[in-house]
């Protein structure tokens, strides 16, 4: 007599059998974690794989990574230690080392281990945006500016959203006083990057570079971007303040150097560009306070000298002003005997 099976019964079909080890799956719950920032949930469930697998040299890797994100420089090295006396050469120990040993301003052996994951990247054919990134830093801090580009070029191609990097180019070209080109590279950095996440460092330095080439009006804009963005910074005070001089805005000017005076009432460079913007206004009393107060917090201030001599001219004193100006020229000032010639011989 046949029996026939009810649905509930047991079916004859094949049960699969799971064969990923416990360690690996572990070790992408903790990848995915990283992948989501989330460093500190991924943390013990990397040491756990551990314990599972103790030579398991990636899970060492991703824990060298979120200390490296985490800021712990000295733990990520102990990591990468322990990764590279299991797995000797790899290329992501290498890589890692480079870019720790960097962050912890540690150059030489920086450029080392990035040598050396170079090397690996070209016998394995891994193209790896980011190694090209920390190379032309390293370039950049050795001055070898040309070759960063290069290797900027390199990071671009494989990652051409990559913001760091067009800023980086920016950066460079400003250095070269290739100004021009450091505001394109930085327009495409503005242009590419999230409205709701800027990276304020390009507007500053594309704010410096309009400043250079005489685009006063789009530096007070870039400026103000910036300090929208990054308030309290007297450097940048300083600046829109200089750039708000040559349009014309002395009274903003003023203000930008008030704020910048408030933060360090010792910057000898805040007291010279107000009185500067005070004799604009014709304030030329108050413009010679601060000179004054200026060389008094730094003597040999010859632009101080060069343009205390303009004000004075400015109020009859000839022969104050001759005096400033042959001072001035003593210190260096470039333009000082030009006008000694013309004015007090």
């Amino acid at each position: 007599m046949l029996i026939w099976l009810t649905s509930n019964t047991l079916s004859c079909q094949e049960v699969a059998v799971d064969t990923v080890p416990e360690y690996q799956k572990l070790y992408n719950k903790a990848v995915k974690l990283i992948d989501s920032a989330k460093y500190d949930e991924a943390t013990p469930i990397l040491k756990t794989a551990l314990k599972e697998k103790k030579d398991f040299w990636q899970a060492y890797n991703k824990l060298a990574y979120i200390k490296i994100q985490q800021k712990n420089y000295k733990g990520a090295e102990k990591d990468l230690e322990k990764a590279e006396a299991i797995q000797p050469i790899n290329f992501e120990t290498s890589k890692l080392k480079g870019i720790n040993f960097y962050l912890n301003n540690k150059f030489n052996d920086s450029k080392g281990a990035i040598d050396t994951a170079v090397e690996i990247a070209k016998d394995e054919k891994i193209d790896d945006w980011e190694l090209f990134y920390y190379r032309a830093l390293l370039m950049y801090k050795g001055k070898s500016y040309k070759t960063a580009l290069g290797a900027l070029e390199s990071v671009t191609e494989l990652e051409p959203k990559c913001i760091k990097a067009i800023v980086l180019k920016g950066e460079i070209r400003f250095v070269m006083k290739e100004y021009n080109y450091a505001i394109k590279e930085l327009n495409d950095a503005i242009k590419k990057m999230p409205a709701e996440k800027p990276d304020y460092t390009a507007y500053k330095l594309r704010a410096k570079s309009k400043f250079e080439v005489k685009d006063f009006k789009g530096a007070v804009t870039d400026w103000n971007v910036y300090i929208d963005g990054i308030p309290g910074e007297e450097e940048s005070l300083i600046a829109r303040g200089a750039a708000k001089i040559n349009v014309k805005d002395n009274t903003g000017a003023i203000a930008d150097f008030d704020e910048a005076i408030k933060l360090n009432g010792k910057n000898p460079v805040s007291y010279c560009y107000r009185a500067v913007a005070k004799s604009e206004n014709k304030a030329f009393q108050e413009a010679l306070k601060d000179y004054d107060m200026a060389l008094k917090l730094k003597f040999d201030y010859a632009d101080a000298f060069y343009n205390r001599a303009a004000t004075k001219m400015a109020i009859k004193d000839k022969y104050g002003a001759c005096e400033d100006l042959n001072k001035a020229d003593g210190l260096g000032n470039e333009h000082a005997a030009q006008i000694i010639d013309k004015y007090c011989k």
